[in-house]
């Protein structure tokens, strides 16, 4: 288990920018993937994006191509570009951590809510 802190959630208006961090703990944050996942109210919560411990990343299709992800190993650190926000974009967003199997995550954040008005 590692412990998760995000940052950089807000309000921001459709067709704006957000960047999201999450801070690691723990010594071996370059050898498992990472991810961001989003719950909006009253709905399930759903995989946003993923970054494995070779960079390789992996994209929902609907945040395909206006979001992006990335890591700082050195810093412990991930994190999510998010362009052109559109107003369904808005959730609280999760980092999460795929410490002991390999793309299941089983470390998560407090999360951070972004809210996106039109």
């Amino acid at each position: 288990q590692v412990q998760l802190v995000e940052f950089g959630g807000g309000l921001v208006q459709a067709g704006g920018s957000l960047r999201l961090s999450c801070a690691a703990s723990g010594s071996t944050f370059g050898n498992y993937a990472m991810g961001w996942f989003r719950q909006a109210p009253g709905k399930e919560r759903e995989f946003v994006a993923r970054i494995r411990w070779n960079s390789s990343t992996f994209y929902a299709e609907s945040v395909k191509g206006r979001f992006t992800i990335s890591r700082d190993n050195a810093k412990k650190t991930v994190f999510l570009q998010m362009n052109g926000l559109k107003p369904e974009d808005t959730a609280n967003y999760y980092c999460a951590a795929a410490v002991r199997t390999e793309l299941v995550f089983d470390s998560w954040g407090q999360g951070t809510q972004v809210t996106v008005s039109s």
